[in-house]
């Protein structure tokens, strides 16, 4: 399944709560506990990290000399 960002907003709204009922567009689920919501987050989290690709790096060197 595709997830955008909104779905984590909602799961990470419904943990915040303490609600076990999430709330989509035209669909609710309601899970069975809150460990299987923090599973859910974990899940989310990862398909969105995946779909947006590898971070880039970014080095900084800094030179603390006079510059003489």
């Amino acid at each position: 399944m595709s997830f955008t960002p909104k779905h984590l907003e909602a799961i990470e709204r419904a943990i915040a709560r303490g609600e076990k009922t999430v709330r989509y567009s035209d669909r609710t689920v309601e899970y069975r506990s809150i460990d299987e919501l923090l599973k859910a987050r974990d899940e989310i989290r990862t398909s969105l990290s995946q779909a947006a690709g590898p971070r880039s790096r970014v080095v900084r060197l800094m030179h603390g000399g006079k510059g003489l």
